[in-house]
């Protein structure tokens, strides 16, 4: 089996600090816990850019936030503004939700204008676009298809959830989604990844990132288990669970 490193997993985690109830010292002591195990993103929301990037400037940690959140539905135009803005603030990566409302209509001409647009905007100014499926609505053609509108519309990761819907992340959804867009696209798991056993999951089927609310408890278990020679990728079969 592979054995991977705390690195490797630290390397993974895109913080999360969402909850549209968190005190700006509930972010204050995410985004420190972000800087103790150096990980790779911290997603905070809109209104908590600034604080993330001053807090993070002197650290390898890149700064994240979310566009459209949670349902998508906004104006093409106002996705782009938040996306320019929290660009001009300091993110270096930014994750928008689909319009799931035309994804159910099958009105995908529509959706691939509205994430090719928000590429394009964060592309212009040298940031990464994550593309929120919300798979939790959409049935497998529906995710396939979505991955084929990311590849042309030029997104860089897909990713399976807001964290928001009645569920998340799951082995069946990320084997789709690696199996539907190139190489060059990252996957990321988002909704439900809470052990160290879910996140090497995620890895073992080749995805890149995670969204991640228990990081002191799956990095402190990733450091002893590398120190044992135990972290290893699992075997993984669809009817798993993470």
């Amino acid at each position: 089996m592979e054995k991977v490193t705390a690195r490797d997993i630290a390397m993974m985690i895109d913080l999360s600090l969402l909850n549209p109830t968190f005190t700006e010292q509930e972010v204050v002591d995410g985004l420190n816990l972000a800087k103790e195990y150096n990980v790779v993103s911290v997603c905070v929301r809109p209104c908590d850019v600034e604080l993330a990037n001053e807090m993070l400037k002197d650290c390898d940690t890149k700064v994240t936030t979310v566009i459209g959140f949670p349902h998508g539905t906004c104006l093409t135009e106002t996705k782009v503004f938040e996306t320019e803005k929290a660009i001009d603030q300091g993110c270096v990566e930014v994750d928008m939700v689909n319009n799931i409302a035309f994804t159910l209509s099958g009105e995908y001409d529509k959706v691939e204008a509205d994430i090719k647009a928000v590429a394009d905007a964060a592309h212009a100014k040298g940031a990464l676009l994550k593309v929120i499926f919300e798979n939790a609505y959409l049935n497998d053609e529906q995710k396939v298809k979505l991955c084929e509108i990311c590849t042309r519309a030029g997104a860089d990761f897909t990713k399976t959830a807001t964290g928001y819907a009645p569920s998340g992340a799951t082995i069946h959804d990320l084997k789709i989604m690696r199996a539907n867009t190139p190489e060059r696209m990252q996957v990321k798991a988002a909704g439900g990844v809470r052990t160290l056993d879910a996140a090497l999951k995620v890895r073992a089927v080749g995805a890149s990132r995670f969204g991640c609310t228990r990081t002191k408890t799956i990095m402190e278990e990733a450091m002893k288990r590398e120190a044992e020679g135990t972290l290893v990728l699992p075997e993984v079969t669809d009817d798993m669970e993470l």
